[in-house]
């Protein structure tokens, strides 16, 4: 098939999306590629068409494993063959997929470069048909890069096992020292690189500043109708604000890391569908989620860097039509963001602390535990050696960019078993115990053959139904197997976990980059600088801001951004005074809703009215009621 024809007949789409088929097209010639799309520009189908129509499996590595479970699902869904390599993942598992990998007709393999290292790995991969290896996220490869790993540097090595295989590199924000520092990391050789422009034709960049932000949110939400996420920093701000939103009759749900796998589904699927119209979330959400009909993304805290503003502003308006990303902020919100920047550089000593505390935790001997997962709770750790829960997790992020650990906060995965035995054996077993045969013969009738092959993931509740027995009983059937060896089974978890990704170390001797840990300290407060700079600056084109930031010069401005539109309101004060007036005599004769009035109005330019009305009401000339009509101030 052409690359069109498999496009079609896995995606259902009729056409790419440009650059799409001219990096496939680099690819599928066995030239290494560096592919810089922004966020909703179809990364994945740049590697995951090609990998069809080349004869052996793909490696991608990508370091988020929720982000990883989530394509392996919906290649799957597809009908493609793909496995997920993970922290997660107990040892007969990873046996059991890397087989499969090397006997099997897998044709996608994801794996966090933490992984890459492990001997299993090494020694599967040599026997491995690989055809491509794709990068994802390869902005963490460089140390100027806004999520630096060390643990990418090492990806490289993959040249010396699997010398003639391409490498595509994809990333959504990368300046020009990140796209240098990723073309030599990865040692890319005569890389086609494509780069699509940082420009969102359709989306309008809106800097809100205020002492009421609560209010400015409600004004930013009811002017732009549709689908709406809100960012903000903290848990608790999520359910808050989200509540306050409920109170103002506007449909809204909030999501968190903290949130159990249940409740992450459920509401993000509410508002996939459209049955709630606001998500408030941390930054765990968005990522690897496909709704192009976002309206509106708000920010209500400070981003620590325009990388991760511009990637999550980005999920606003993928379907081309006009769309808003805005900031509402408080002086007060630039202190707190310089001092969370600065207080996520914890000095060395204390790294040591945590660390020591980590292994006194879990009881490990020096120079064992490397690529060991564990269950792990922040509250219950910070309570047993009485530590700041906020210090710590700063603490951890900084070892896990160290490399010394790896942190996945929570989650999910569902129980899973795998027949440990052939046909024969597992026959003369149930022959012998006959207690245990009707749960095998349910097993074997609910999920099939593949258990033989591989872990499947299971209901216990099913199960249960099909014996019908107790949930619990059901259970214990299973631990009971499990012990006699006869079948694997990994229970449900949706914990967050610590990986080791190095053996054990001694505290006193730990393998941290003294002089780069100043550097990056430097960057991360230079970047913070570049964020608060463009939300104060209020006379140049934003989308230009950060078009220039990324290394790409341009002599245009967006036109719809509120810095351009406050001049095309000074360049067109007639046209603009003309629309006041107008407002003014249409609510005099009765209050109107926002549609109602710009129908009334008819403005040639939509943009400029749209700016008259926030104009009049930040002068409190005309005011919403609780219904949402405007009405004229009476002075």
């Amino acid at each position: 098939m052409t690359s069109l024809q498999v496009l079609r007949q896995y995606w259902g789409y009729s056409s790419f999306r440009p650059p799409q088929a001219e990096i496939i097209q680099a690819v599928l010639e066995g030239k290494d590629v560096l592919a810089l799309l922004p966020t909703g520009g179809g990364k994945s189908v740049c590697f995951q068409v090609p990998a069809l129509m080349l004869d052996g499996l793909c490696l991608v590595i990508t370091p988020l494993i929720a982000l990883m479970e989530d394509q392996v699902r919906r290649l799957k869904q597809r009908g493609l063959l793909a496995l997920a390599i993970h922290s997660g993942m107990g040892h007969r598992e990873i046996d059991i997929a890397l087989d499969n990998c090397v006997y099997g007709k897998i044709k996608f393999l994801y794996v966090s470069p933490e992984r890459l290292q492990t001997e299993i790995f090494q020694q599967r991969l040599e026997k491995m048909k690989v055809a491509l290896v794709a990068v994802d996220e390869a902005h963490c490869i460089s140390q100027w890069g806004y999520d630096f790993r060390p643990p990418y540097l090492k990806i490289a090595e993959l040249r010396d096992v699997k010398p003639g295989v391409p490498f595509i590199a994809l990333t959504a924000t990368a300046t020009v020292q990140v796209r240098e520092d990723i073309r030599e990391k990865l040692r890319l050789k005569s890389p086609a690189v494509f780069q699509k422009s940082f420009a969102r034709e359709n989306l309008s960049f809106v800097v809100r500043k205020t002492e009421t932000k609560d209010k400015k949110l409600l004004e930013v939400l009811r002017k732009v109708p549709g689908p709406a996420i809100v960012y903000v920093r903290s848990r608790k701000a999520t359910q808050d604000i989200a509540r306050w939103l409920q109170k103002q009759k506007i449909a809204a749900t909030f999501y968190h890391a903290g949130l159990t796998y249940e409740e992450r589904t459920s509401r993000q699927d509410s508002w996939v569908t459209n049955q709630v119209r606001v998500i408030v979330s941390t930054n765990a959400f968005g990522m690897g989620i496909d709704k192009p009909d976002v309206r509106t993304v708000v920010h209500m805290d400070l981003p620590e860097n325009l990388e991760s503003y511009y990637q999550e502003a980005g999920r606003a308006g993928r379907d081309g039509k006009r769309s808003y990303a805005a900031i509402v902020y408080h002086d007060v919100d630039v202190l707190a963001l310089r001092s969370k920047v600065q207080q996520s550089e914890p000095a060395l000593d204390y790294l040591k602390k945590i660390y020591q505390a980590l292994a006194n935790y879990y009881q490990l001997a020096m120079g064992s535990s490397e690529g060991e997962s564990y269950d792990f709770e922040l509250d219950a750790f910070c309570k047993r050696f009485n530590m700041k829960s906020s210090s710590v997790y700063v603490a951890l992020k900084k070892l896990e960019r160290e490399g010394l650990i790896q942190l996945n906060e929570g989650f999910y995965r569902p129980s899973r078993v795998h027949l440990a035995t052939d046909k024969k054996r597992l026959y003369e077993f149930q022959v012998a115990n006959v207690k245990f045969d009707p749960i095998i013969k349910s097993l074997l009738r609910l999920y099939g053959a593949e258990l033989f092959s591989d872990f499947v993931p299971v209901s216990e509740n099913l199960i249960a139904s099909a014996l019908k027995v107790k949930e619990q009983d059901a259970v214990a059937l299973l631990q009971r197997l499990h012990k006699l060896q006869i079948l694997s089974y990994e229970p449900l978890s949706e914990k967050p976990q610590i990986t080791f990704v190095l053996p054990r170390q001694d505290p006193d001797r730990l393998p941290v980059d003294r002089a780069g840990m100043e550097e990056r300290r430097n960057l991360n407060l230079s970047r913070m600088e570049a964020m608060t700079g463009y939300t104060a600056q209020a006379h140049r084109c934003r989308m230009q801001v950060i078009q220039e930031y990324f290394g790409e010069e341009t002599f245009s401005v967006c036109g719809i951004c509120d810095v351009c539109l406050n001049k095309k309101k000074r360049d067109n004060e007639a046209l603009f005074t003309r629309y006041q007036n107008q407002i003014r005599y249409l609510l005099k004769k009765s209050p109107l809703a926002m549609e109602v009035l710009e129908e009334s109005v008819a403005p040639a330019d939509h943009d400029l009215f749209i700016e008259v009305v926030r104009d009049m009401v930040d002068g409190q000339e005309i005011q919403y009621d609780e219904v949402w009509l405007l009405h004229l101030v009476q002075k």
